[in-house]
């Protein structure tokens, strides 16, 4: 297991992320890429619980995804089903999660501000807080051409999957999206990267 972590994690992290393996025995996947979430926690009746974080991720959201999901098993090994899953439950133990790697050592400073407010009052995606999204993405993509569609102004064409949008108002942790040819609204994440069209 550590071995699988160290590939992953930042290195001032591993110890803590390996003990919580240790204290918890779950059988744990860097599974691969999936578009709809980043990780998982699965507890089956009759198997040992599972979670699994893509393995594409950079290091500093693979290990936010990884504590993500293991509060979700703690919070299941304490409550079972009676908790809902982004609760106030939830919330109070991915906090605590985050506490012991929420320093320099593990974090650059352009993450660790905004993870510091993320972790004040976390939501299910991290996807939901745009200065941290933007931090993890600028880590991912520091030299491309490619920007978040939160970045643009509205009536800004952008290119995604190969077709053109113009970019239209936020709806909370989405943005109205029109494509040029059809007409058709789309909601799109407001952190997913996009082309800018000339």
């Amino acid at each position: 297991m550590k071995e699988i972590l160290q590939q992953h994690v930042p290195v001032a992290a591993l110890n803590y992320c390996h003990d919580l393996w240790l204290r918890y025995q779950f059988d744990f996947i860097a599974t691969r890429p999936r578009r709809t979430r980043l990780g998982d926690f699965r507890a089956e009746t009759g198997k040992r619980d599972q979670i699994t974080v893509n393995q594409n991720l950079n290091v500093y959201s693979f290990l936010i995804t990884y504590l993500h999901e293991v509060a979700h098993l703690e919070v299941f090994r304490t409550y079972k089903r009676r908790q809902p899953p982004h609760g106030t439950a939830w919330q109070n133990h991915f906090r605590a999660l985050l506490v012991p790697v929420m320093n320099p050592d593990v974090f650059p400073d352009a993450v660790l501000v905004p993870l510091l407010h993320y972790a004040r009052a976390p939501k299910a995606s991290t996807g939901s807080h745009l200065p941290l999204m933007q931090a993890l993405k600028a880590i991912d993509q520091p030299d491309t051409n490619l920007v978040m569609v939160s970045q643009l102004a509205e009536g800004t064409l952008f290119e995604l999957d190969k077709k053109i949008f113009i970019r239209s108002t936020m709806r909370r942790t989405r943005i109205v999206c029109i494509e040029q040819q059809s007409q058709k609204r789309y909601t799109v994440p407001a952190h997913v990267l996009v082309q800018k069209c000339a």
